[in-house]
């Protein structure tokens, strides 16, 4: 017997389903806290390299994509099965019957009831009455008694499927979000004015999309509010498929352009680098560090070689030249020529860090007890831009998720769920029609497995209804 196995009351417990609801909640919580698929170097910046390797190793920085997160949602998917399948059966029987029957036992002990006296008899009642619950609730059954007669009706017995269609819902929206995980991507990409682009690179992933079309990128226009902060900044993009323009649309942040199931959101932007004369080469073999300690202000010059250790100032640890790279990338932008060396903290584990040529600043953005920055003197001025020759890029957001509609059948089956098992019910009414003398007497019974004071409401109605037809007769 399935009760029996272990397996299936494991799947179908109470207490499983309280912790994956627990475990999907604490993980939420995280992925909130910790953002999901920045950049390596700023989680080793913030987090440090122990915390880095220990929340790599168990995927916390993709972890909505991680086997632990889609196990979590296995689970859960089959504990809800498990269930509905253990409860079904019964349920299936109530709302399906061979044989539609009622207990008049189960109706006499109900204490609430409606009564009252009708100068006709029980037979010439019955046409009236029948008439009357046929309308209310549409199928009725009629027994004989020694006394009179009774009237039994029902409607709705499907409501109590409502539970069923809530839990299909839910593995609409796992399912959803599954088929988003395995055959979806988002990425990142710039495009500046007047250019275009027909892939993009996935974010914290060297893979690269086609998108099968291509993406132009016709103007980029930005307002400002008086104070100089951005008020608005939009793109004009069109789609561009098989050598023909299919598709124009200006998009502005949360209001996407979406073709074939792919959503360009508007991201963010910036300004193109003007064109400019070549910097003056940098050589390797006559290198100057600056060294600024942060606690003192202090700024210490010193004279570095490739693959020679080197004693920062004031005891803040050793630094070693590793490499010179003529065009180093940080975060996917080239930033040009670079230092790559390793700081060891006094205490402290050794950090990689990259110093470009022609940015002496860029150390900042670490944080560190020193900040370390090559001293490359310029032998020439650029001139400045002018300000209406700017170009800019626009950051587009690409994301494809082929699950979102899944989703959404999730949302639509939820709210119908819902509105069926909060409001609506298997309702009964139950009529006795006894004689009494010349007169009958009538008792009306209701009875429905959910919000029982609504039925009360309902069978003083149809107790009213009944006795207003001696009134019209």
């Amino acid at each position: 017997m399935a009760d029996k196995n272990p397996i299936w009351k494991f799947f179908i417990s109470v207490k499983l389903t309280v912790v994956l609801l627990l475990s999907l909640a604490a993980t939420s919580i995280i992925g909130t806290l910790i953002p999901q698929n920045a950049n390596p170097e700023a989680y080793l910046h913030t987090y440090g390299a122990f915390l880095y390797r220990l929340f790599d190793l168990f995927n916390i920085f993709d972890m909505y994509h991680s086997w632990w997160f889609q196990l979590l949602l296995l689970l859960l998917t089959c504990n809800i099965v498990a269930c509905s399948v253990e409860r079904l059966s019964s349920t299936w029987k109530l709302i399906f019957p061979q044989k539609i029957s009622f207990k008049r036992s189960i109706f006499e002990k109900i204490k609430q009831n409606e009564q009252f006296t009708d100068p006709r008899t029980p037979d010439e009642l019955e046409p009236a009455f029948t008439a009357v619950i046929r309308k209310a609730f549409g199928v009725l059954h009629v027994e004989k008694t020694e006394t009179g007669l009774t009237i039994f009706a029902e409607k709705w017995r499907w409501t109590r499927l409502g539970v069923y269609v809530v839990h299909s819902s839910i593995l609409f929206m796992i399912a959803g979000a599954m088929i988003g995980s395995l055959f979806g991507y988002s990425g990142h990409v710039n495009i500046p004015e007047g250019e275009r682009v027909d892939h993009v690179q996935l974010s914290n992933s060297n893979r690269v999309e086609q998108f099968g079309f291509e993406i132009h990128n016709n103007d980029f226009d930005i307002s400002f509010y008086p104070n100089g902060t951005p008020k608005e900044f939009r793109s004009k993009l069109t789609i561009r498929e098989n050598n023909q323009d299919v598709l124009s649309q200006d998009i502005i942040v949360n209001d996407p352009l979406r073709y074939k199931g792919i959503s360009i959101f508007m991201s963010h932007y910036g300004e193109i680098a003007p064109e400019r004369p070549p910097e003056p080469a940098f050589s390797a073999d006559d290198i100057q560090l600056s060294f600024m300690v942060s606690a003192s202000g202090m700024i210490y010059k010193r004279k570095a070689e490739i693959g020679k250790p080197l004693d920062i100032p004031e005891g803040m640890g050793k630094f070693i030249l590793m490499e010179f790279r003529e065009s180093a990338v940080f975060m996917g932008q080239n930033i040009g020529q670079a230092l790559v060396g390793i700081l060891t903290p006094p205490g402290g584990q050794p950090v990689e860090i990259t110093l470009p040529i022609h940015f002496p600043k860029f150390d900042r953005m670490r944080r560190g007890n020193v900040v370390i920055s090559v001293i490359h003197e310029h032998k020439h001025e650029h001139p400045k831009q002018k300000p209406e020759d700017i170009q800019y890029y626009s950051g587009l957001q690409i994301v494809k998720d082929p699950g979102v509609w899944v989703v959404y059948t999730g949302f639509i089956f939820m709210i119908v769920g819902i509105l069926i098992t909060f409001f609506m019910s298997h309702q009964q009414v139950y009529i006795d029609i006894s004689k009494k003398g010349k007169k009958s007497q009538i008792r009306v019974i209701g009875k429905a497995n959910k919000n029982q004071l609504g039925m009360d409401r309902i069978t003083k109605n149809i107790a009213r209804t009944l006795a207003q037809t001696s009134e019209a007769d």
